[in-house]
């Protein structure tokens, strides 16, 4: 790095993107790790366009979560390899829905009988009132994971609480739920 700054201690560059929103840190610190993201991914599997996109996906996502660094938790580099890792995850899932997506939009979907309609409005507050029997954080982790379609990271960071905690939540409320809606299918 240009600055003097060696691999092994990037987390000055992060602290001066979070503090002042410093360019040239960040430029430093793209400069050093985008391409050793990209490798990375590259050796993950990931086509070449595709590696290059998620890294500097990776690297914008540390200049906007810069402020969540923390060096007591881990290096720079491992804070930066885990994000980028995470966002492969994420673009996997994503291909691997895209295809089912393509499918139900090309289907049309089967007709629906008056006592299906019923059903599905029967079911629908059934799963509302088990809903209401959550104790609220459940409900709130439930609403966030299921409704607004966000990772259990983002949850955790919405709603302040440890990702143990989210994982938590989520498992008691899918066992009351599941207790209470077994003979759905």
């Amino acid at each position: 790095m240009s600055d003097g700054t060696t691999p092994t201690d990037c987390g000055p560059l992060i602290a001066a993107i979070a503090e002042r929103g410093d360019r040239e840190a960040f430029a430093a610190l793209f400069a050093h790790f985008a391409p050793r993201v990209k490798g990375y991914l590259l050796r993950l599997g990931l086509p070449d366009a595709q590696a290059e996109e998620l890294a500097q996906d990776t690297l914008l996502t540390a200049w906007r979560r810069a402020d969540q660094f923390d060096s007591a938790s881990g290096s720079a580099a491992a804070w930066i390899f885990t994000i980028a890792r995470n966002l492969r995850i994420d673009a996997a899932r994503r291909d691997r829905l895209a295809p089912r997506l393509e499918t139900m939009a090309e289907e049309p979907p089967p007709p629906t009988t008056a006592d299906a309609a019923i059903e599905a409005v029967q079911h629908a507050e059934r799963v509302r009132a088990a809903l209401a029997t959550l104790p609220s954080e459940q409900a709130e982790v439930i609403r966030l994971s299921f409704f607004d379609d966000r990772p259990h990271a983002e949850i955790e960071r919405a709603l302040g609480i440890p990702l143990g905690t989210v994982k938590s939540r989520l498992r008691l409320a899918m066992t009351r739920l599941r207790a209470l809606l077994d003979d759905i299918r």
